[in-house]
């Protein structure tokens, strides 16, 4: 993986873990923290190769997993771009693949940012390389923005506490973990 990627990855995790532990501690969920924080650690395992292939990386890199014996991290890797629709849908149910997309979705590079800026960066920078990417990207933004509806509606901050507090450095860095 390139550097940058690794970087992304790792603000990703800390992104996903936070969220996972608000919902294990204020909303009763069962979220499993170490298939998240592997998970989104590998979202993008294949992503630099896909650069070069133009293949899907979010099946690659499940298929990659997968065939070294870890299929529910592959699941998670798998549905880092979109969720299967039964995913999407169960309410009100939050996976760890769930959460890992969700995260995905507010990191642009290495940035906490909204769903919305970062779907116009994604927009802006696949424009015209693939086939009906407006009409996909738009119904993966409604699907996002469902999501973090269903998400913050169970716990007691926002989406823009996320930045926040990645910003005032009260997100925890995985080394700071022990990770």
């Amino acid at each position: 993986m390139l550097p940058n990627i690794v970087r992304h990855s790792e603000l990703v995790t800390r992104v996903a873990l936070l969220i996972a532990g608000k919902l294990n501690r204020d909303a009763g969920f069962h979220l499993d923290l170490t298939l998240i924080e592997a998970g989104a650690l590998l979202h993008d395992i294949t992503k630099t190769m896909s650069i070069q292939t133009r293949e899907n990386h979010a099946r690659t890199g499940g298929e990659l997993l997968a065939s070294l014996g870890y299929p529910a991290v592959a699941e998670v890797v798998r549905q880092h771009i979109r969720l299967d629709p039964a995913q999407a849908s169960a309410v009100p149910v939050i996976s760890e693949a769930a959460l890992v997309n969700y995260a995905d979705k507010r990191v642009k590079h290495e940035e906490v940012v909204g769903i919305e800026e970062r779907f116009c960066d994604v927009l802006k920078r696949y424009a015209g390389k693939f086939a009906d990417l407006e009409d996909h990207i738009q119904e993966v933004f409604i699907e996002t923005q469902h999501l973090e509806e269903k998400i913050f509606s169970l716990i007691d901050i926002s989406p823009e506490d996320i930045n926040e507090m990645v910003e005032a450095g009260t997100i925890p860095r995985l080394a700071d973990n022990g990770r």
